[in-house]
């Protein structure tokens, strides 16, 4: 079972992002603050849990959280910023959105940059750990599969409906034979069968 809260008594928003590594779409981050007492042992890194409990997670995190949003930043503005920027400018957006203030922010990795003058506190493997940051990483997570999904309808060659945007082998070889879209990170680059990142 995951820790109810990083500080007991305070209005706790947990964040999290999806989709920093992908090769196509934008990054999402979600931000949810939960009521103290909030438990359910399905909750976990997004990552770690199957898709329809991703979902039905989703359903029960929207009904009892005291606010939570769900915000993105463009493949563009990826491309402008850097990845780790982007991804941090995603958490603010998605903090900007809450209609409740939090009293303190608790966030997965281990960077971030201060939102207005709310105490932060970044946890490796947060997501793993507390219940607030799982949340967000289902929610972000959830929402960017959805958001991938529908581009996928234009953009059948590539997969997206099942890859996501990351770099499958079969996603790497279709952007070798079909090209890159409007849709792909242009900072992200493949040579030869290795994908690097250039910031």
């Amino acid at each position: 079972m995951l820790k109810s809260c990083y500080k007991k008594g305070s209005l706790e928003a947990g964040c999290d992002e999806a989709g920093r590594g992908c090769l196509a779409g934008p990054v999402f981050a979600a931000a949810v603050i939960l009521p103290e007492d909030f438990s359910n042992p399905m909750m976990n890194d997004s990552k770690l849990i199957n898709e329809k409990v991703r979902y039905s997670l989703r359903t029960e995190i929207q009904k009892e959280a005291i606010a939570w949003s769900v915000a993105w930043v463009s493949n563009e503005e990826i491309d402008r910023l850097n990845i780790l920027r982007a991804s941090i400018m995603a958490m603010h957006k998605a903090l900007d959105k809450l209609n409740r203030c939090p009293q303190n922010i608790i966030v997965d990795g281990n960077r971030f940059y201060s939102y207005r003058s709310i105490p932060h506190t970044c946890i490796v493997n947060g997501d793993g750990s507390y219940m607030s940051i799982a949340a967000a990483s289902v929610l972000a997570k959830t929402y960017r599969d959805d958001y991938m999904i529908e581009l996928h309808k234009d953009f059948t060659e590539y997969r997206w409906n099942a890859n996501k945007g990351y770099a499958t082998k079969y996603h790497r070889e279709a952007i070798r034979e079909f090209g890159l879209t409007t849709h792909h990170r242009r900072s992200f680059r493949l040579y030869g069968d290795q994908l690097y990142i250039k910031f």
